[in-house]
């Protein structure tokens, strides 16, 4: 066997359709575009959610709420979890950097962590935000908190 004997198995490859290439072809005519109308005619491109004519989707479905931009989203962490993580990932210290190498977080996201549980570990805390309850523990454990 050499690469120019190499043919595909039998039944595997199909012929492209030849549209518009004759009566013959079995497309020929229309070319398979059905009769008349915008789809058929030459240069014809559909824009993203366009329905040919039919009220988009996006245009039939009523709008609802309100979306405030200036929303800040946290990903959030709670205390009792906190030992957990630098147990499992011997964390040397809880800051959103480190957090990301180990696919904790994403790159953009902005760390919380809120006073749920109890914490025991005594390493710096470098977070976006924290609750007081939560500041209070991380103190009151001998650990250091920072606020970025």
């Amino acid at each position: 066997m050499q690469l120019h004997n190499l043919k595909p198995a039998e039944g595997s490859t199909k012929k492209g359709k030849r549209i518009g290439r004759g009566e013959g072809s079995g497309h020929g005519g229309t070319a398979t575009k059905g009769t008349k109308g915008q789809q058929a005619r030459t240069g014809y491109q559909s824009k993203r959610g366009h329905e040919g004519g039919q009220m988009p989707i996006q245009r039939r479905m009523p709008k609802r709420g309100f979306i405030n931009p200036f929303r800040v989203e946290y990903k959030v962490f709670n205390l009792g979890q906190l030992d957990f993580l630098i147990e499992k990932y011997n964390l040397p210290e809880f800051t959103p950097d480190i957090l990301y190498i180990n696919g904790l977080i994403n790159r953009t996201d902005l760390v919380k962590i809120l006073g749920n549980g109890e914490v025991k570990a005594k390493i710096p805390f470098k977070v976006n935000a924290a609750s007081a309850k939560a500041k209070e523990a991380i103190a009151a454990a001998g650990a250091t908190i920072e606020i970025l």
